[in-house]
């Protein structure tokens, strides 16, 4: 199972808006002889049992009498593809090992029941944990159509998240954290379909929003910008380096002449409704998630950061600490919310890792799969 799940990992950005599968079929009696493996692809269609069997086949051996680990329940429905619980009954399987049910409550447990109908020896739950943890954000969206939100930041020891801003140069970023943590937040670029910032970040920091990893990926990050009033300068890192991969979140009274502006340079622009003044968020997430983005990582400033909590819009938190200290006069994690150490003391199954100097601190708001 632990070799099933390093070949889903490997599908990270591979697979979405499906899950990431991994599947290894061995010969028990062969002291566990790999016989067949794979990962699903999505624009390879096959999913990982698929795979699997086929290389199975086409090292000219069979799978009859096989055991074959999975990483999710087997499929038992028809969708881009047939069902791959009858994939396995067909090959002869003897037994089938499954890390996870079906995260979709109307599927969940009627690949395992089709299997044992068959006469398949199943258990289910081995690794469990990790193999949900890959798939958080499919069994999310699965489930509520909108993205799984990871809200990402670097604080300070005292929780605050930049200096004052008359302490800093425009257009130049502040860096708290040190490299091990950078690199560990393109990791977490590079396994989001999207990443959304406001206006007030872009102007101060002028920023990139890429995925720097060099790690392949079927579709490219989606840079999302809430700019009310598209403040965005047409001279900015994100306008510059568009190219169909940044949105633009205005409000209904954004300019024509400014959407005309933006879009020629090829910035897509979409007008969302206002709520008390400000963008609709869930407004924000519903657009998300019609265009099946299934993660969504929110690099963003004290303002945006409170407005997605106090709305209980996030699902996962990742905070990066920094030994310095700012003091009292500097920009808070959160506007009108828990401070960062409040949120940290509610997270469900909280983890702590360092990177370098720093510490990070991650848990989640919200189960995606509860």
């Amino acid at each position: 199972m632990q070799r099933a799940l390093t070949l889903a990992k490997q599908a990270t950005a591979l697979a979405s808006p499906n899950p990431q599968v991994g599947c290894v079929i061995v010969r028990t009696e062969a002291n566990d002889e790999v016989l067949g493996e794979g990962a699903h692809l999505y624009d390879n269609y096959d999913h990982a049992e698929i795979v699997a069997l086929k290389q199975v086949a086409a090292r000219g051996l069979s799978a009859f009498g096989a055991t074959a680990y999975v990483t999710l329940e087997p499929c038992s429905h028809h969708g881009r593809t047939g069902p791959c619980a009858d994939a396995l009954v067909a090959a002869g399987i003897a037994r089938c090992v499954v890390a996870t049910t079906d995260p979709n409550p109307l599927v969940s447990g009627r690949g395992v029941e089709k299997l044992r109908q068959a006469g398949i020896n199943v258990t289910v739950g081995v690794l469990e944990k990790e193999a949900r943890e890959l798939n958080d954000a499919f069994a999310h969206f699965i489930r509520n159509s909108t993205p799984f939100v990871t809200l990402k930041a670097a604080l300070s020891s005292d929780g605050k998240l930049a200096p004052p801003p008359a302490s800093r140069f425009p257009n130049q970023p502040h860096w708290l954290t040190g490299p091990a943590s950078r690199a560990e937040v393109q990791v977490l670029r590079h396994a989001s379909d999207a990443i959304l910032t406001g206006i007030g970040t872009v102007l101060a920091d002028n920023p990139q929003l890429t995925d720097r990893t060099e790690e392949p990926r079927r579709r490219p990050l989606l840079r999302i910008v809430m700019d009310t009033h598209l403040r965005l300068p047409l001279d900015s890192h994100l306008v510059w380096s568009a190219k169909r991969d940044l949105l633009v979140l205005a409000g209904p009274t954004a300019s024509a002449s400014r959407i005309e502006g933006l879009t020629s340079r090829g910035v897509e622009v979409e007008v969302l409704p206002e709520h008390a003044g400000r963008l609709s968020l869930p407004a924000a997430l519903n657009l998300l998630g019609e265009r099946k983005i299934l993660s969504l990582l929110l690099e963003s400033g004290s303002h945006l950061n409170g407005a997605f909590l106090r709305q209980n819009l996030v699902d996962k938190a990742v905070f990066f600490h920094a030994d310095a200290q700012l003091g009292e006069d500097a920009i808070p994690f959160a506007h009108g919310a828990d401070p960062a150490f409040a949120v940290e003391q509610s997270l469900l199954r909280p983890t702590v890792t360092t990177y370098g100097a720093d510490t990070c601190i991650s848990g989640y708001l919200h189960d995606p799969w509860a």
